[in-house]
């Protein structure tokens, strides 16, 4: 039994000690560490998650326009409708975007999309999502689908210091060091 305590004891300094120093990171350099860019690549899909202030959509657009990914994939309820019409305003036509609308959390974009996914025998993913979100939701698929390849090309809304505090983009990004810890406690995501 001293055995067990110990070995509970010494997680939990690791999981605190960790904690701290991806708190130090953040606020030291949160778009570093938060935002992960790919840079420019190609996949079988783009997949755009739900959320943001419809920035990311339009990246999406943009991406495919780049010829990116020949689809578009959006994952999310809520927002699915919107950011259709949106990617359809951008130019991209309707006979190139898929829609998953039951998802509700980042977890649940993954789950969702790659049952859609490997159904269609994707390999390579680009995911988009805002800056602040990228590195939460690139570990998350990477994690829930290790046998595929996924890339993250954010859109980058608000990423200058001064634009944060708009339209509660600061509460959004801060809210991101909550749960990058939190998708690795209930989800095993390790955000590194």
């Amino acid at each position: 039994m001293p055995v067990i305590r110990k070995l509970i004891k010494r997680t939990v300094i690791v999981v605190v000690l960790l904690t701290v120093a991806t708190a130090v990171a953040g606020w030291l350099y949160p778009e570093k560490f938060l935002c992960v860019d790919s840079g420019p690549v190609t996949a079988d899909v783009i997949v755009v998650l739900g959320g943001g202030l419809h920035e990311r959509p339009e990246r999406a657009a943009e991406l495919y326009q780049q010829h990116a990914a020949p689809r578009i994939l959006i994952t999310g309820a809520g927002d699915d409708e919107i950011n259709r019409l949106i990617l359809l305003e951008h130019g991209v036509p309707a006979r190139v975007i898929e829609v998953e609308a039951r998802s509700k959390t980042t977890q649940e974009n993954a789950e969702f999309t790659l049952r859609l996914l490997r159904a269609e025998n994707v390999h390579r993913v680009i995911l988009v999502t805002s800056w602040y979100h990228a590195r939460r939701a690139l570990k998350t698929f990477e994690h829930c689908a290790p046998d595929l390849t996924f890339y993250s090309r954010p859109s980058y809304f608000a990423f200058a210091r001064e634009a944060w505090p708009q339209r509660g983009n600061a509460r959004r990004m801060w809210l991101e060091f909550l749960k990058l810890p939190g998708y690795w406690i209930r989800y095993g995501v390790n955000p590194f």
